[in-house]
């Protein structure tokens, strides 16, 4: 089964072409700067050829159009016809409380979708954009919807619940959601599959640290908490967020600085975070960096973001009645040998015993970088999120198909 996957942004489309179950790449590339000058597709194919092609492209469908063209043609595709494509899955950031999985997009489901886009005006809209281009381009191609909200839905009341009248929850649905659903299951899954352990046995904390950082308490397969919360703005230092913050010292904030809610709203989300600590980038490598030749306060920022994956892999083992398994992915988690060895130091008490040898070596790779006599396993899983939309579309088409329903 061929399957296509779209990762649709306010300006761009990423995408790759699967052979399944096989989970061979047939093709992969970026359609970038829609309805910008400059726009361009970046496309690579299993061989390894690579080609730029730059032109007009005005919206999300020309853009899809335009990478089906690349993929069924003579010089640069890799299938015949775009009818060799069986399946679309897409990456939606937000399903509210409507999801609890991946689904077949049905018109239902497609209504649904409408109604989060007040939860996530920045990313909805433009998911949609690509459900709506694929149901014109492809509209016999069965289309599945994987979420980044939907992996934290086992979240129980008391870890999803603000501490807010209870009316405004049921009036607007504002509690704890999540994001990076699909990377949490996906690098918690394959981390037991390296170790050879059973998923629904684990107590695993997987920690997704990037420019964008959320960390999860995966037990017994389930997400039952994680540190982002109605919004991605919760939780851990980010590139730009700032993670935990008194509600208090922002309404401090806007009344000293008489600032819009646009405005606070763009203070939190693009320059705070390492970059308003750290005064120097949002790049964790500029600001070690800094930090080697003497920056006070990218030492800080440094130390600040350390502390804080540091506190929530102790209370995250706090509730699940222990650990088992520690995973560090994304560009940070993946490569950032220093933030890995100083998030982990002093916690020996949960019986983390780390190699840091290994540990200093390992970057972009599967490998467990704990000691053999560690109780605790701490693993460095690539994310893989194109392979978990994949998967999931793969087992809903498959399951479909058994019961006619095309």
């Amino acid at each position: 089964m061929k399957i296509i996957v779209l990762n649709c942004g306010s300006s761009s489309i990423k995408y790759q072409l699967f052979e399944m179950p096989s989970k061979s790449v047939l093709a992969k590339g970026l359609v970038d700067k829609i309805g910008l000058k400059g726009a361009a597709i970046k496309h690579k194919r299993e061989d390894g050829k690579e080609v730029k092609l730059e032109g007009e492209i005005l919206d999300h469908q020309a853009g899809i159009q335009y990478l089906l063209g690349v993929l069924v043609s003579e010089k640069y595709g890799s299938i015949k016809s775009i009818d060799e494509i069986d399946a679309v899955g897409h990456r939606v950031v937000h399903a509210g409380e409507k999801f609890s999985g991946s689904v077949f997009i049905s018109d239902e489901v497609i209504d649904a979708l409408e109604e989060c886009v007040d939860l996530a005006p920045l990313h909805n809209p433009p998911n949609l954009k690509g459900i709506y281009a694929m149901k014109e381009l492809l509209p016999e191609v069965p289309q599945v919807g994987v979420f980044d909200t939907a992996f934290h839905q086992t979240m129980q009341p008391s870890a999803y619940l603000y501490g807010i009248p209870y009316s405004l929850y049921e009036k607007y649905k504002i509690r704890r959601y999540g994001f990076h659903g699909t990377s949490h299951k996906y690098v918690s899954r394959r981390a037991c599959e390296i170790l050879g352990l059973d998923i629904n046995k684990q107590k695993i904390i997987t920690c997704h640290l990037g420019n964008g950082a959320s960390m999860a308490a995966i037990k017994d397969g389930k997400s039952i908490d994680t540190t982002m919360g109605m919004t991605p703005i919760e939780g851990l230092i980010m590139g730009t967020r700032c993670g935990d913050l008194d509600v208090g010292a922002l309404l401090y904030i806007a009344d000293k600085e008489e600032t819009s809610i646009q405005y606070t709203s763009t203070l939190v989300n693009k320059f705070s975070g390492m970059l308003g600590v750290s005064g120097v980038s949002s790049d964790m490598r500029d600001i070690e960096l800094a930090a080697k030749e003497g920056n006070e306060r990218a030492r800080v920022a440094l130390e600040m973001y350390q502390y804080r994956v540091r506190k929530y892999i102790g209370a995250y083992a706090a509730a699940m009645g222990g650990l088992d398994i520690v995973v560090f992915t994304g560009g940070i988690g993946e490569n950032d040998t220093l933030t890995r060895t100083k998030s982990l130091e002093g916690l020996e008490f949960l019986g983390i015993d780390l190699d840091t040898e290994k540990s200093m070596t390992c970057r972009a790779k599967e490998e467990v970088i704990s000691t053999n006599d560690s109780k605790v396993s701490v693993i460095v899983v690539p994310t893989d999120e194109e392979l978990m939309i994949a998967t999931d579309t793969h087992e809903i088409v498959e399951k479909l198909s058994e019961v006619d329903i095309f």
